[in-house]
């Protein structure tokens, strides 16, 4: 089947909704499924095929835009953990809903006073975006819920943390202000490493 003219017009991740928008049926809709023009996400979410990105990370930014990477998922990212997540983890604010998602996705609410602390974004996909704590905030909440990652988790990220050129253990305690429970831990642990 020759490629159809119209899924060029949609954007790279698109909704059920945003295809009926667009004046595309569900018969057609499926027919660019069948024929390899779009693969499915999960429920009602569609990506042109050749979209670059992993699919798992673009469906959740595509059904939670201020989603962000946390915990383990966020350390291996920074290169923090050489431990490979079975699941990924990621953090809403507690006054948001989780999505469901075909991602296998373990959610994390956390607060809405400190969710932005030490907050970046990086592209999945075109035009598609998914937060990530950076290298200082990882360590505080692997620290501050170590009862999820282990102490052992913790202190191997710090360590990897401190051998880093340019890491200053003052940036790392500035983050560590905002979450008391993890501060002292963070201290004590710093005391034996340095």
């Amino acid at each position: 089947m020759p490629p159809d003219s119209t899924v060029h017009r949609l954007p790279q991740v698109f909704t059920h909704a945003d295809a009926d928008r667009a004046g595309v049926s569900k018969r057609q809709l499926y027919a660019w499924r069948d024929s390899g023009q779009i693969e499915p996400l999960g429920r009602g979410l569609f990506m042109k095929a050749g979209t670059r990105g992993d699919p798992d990370l673009i469906e959740i930014a595509a059904r939670a835009p201020d989603a962000t990477l946390c915990l383990i998922s966020a350390l291996a990212r920074h290169d923090l953990t050489d431990h490979i997540p079975d699941t990924i983890h990621v953090a809403r604010e507690r006054s948001r809903r989780q999505p469901r998602t075909a991602a296998p996705v373990t959610w994390h609410r956390f607060d809405q006073k400190t969710f932005a602390i030490d907050r970046e974004e990086f592209e999945v996909a075109s035009g598609l975006r998914l937060g990530l704590y950076g290298p200082a905030r990882s360590i505080v909440d692997t620290f501050r819920l170590r009862h999820l990652e282990g102490q052992d988790t913790a202190i191997e990220a710090l360590r990897r943390w401190l051998k880093r050129p340019g890491s200053q253990p003052t940036q790392l305690l500035a983050v560590a202000r905002h979450f008391p429970t993890s501060e002292k831990a963070i201290r004590a642990a710093l005391e034996i490493l340095l």
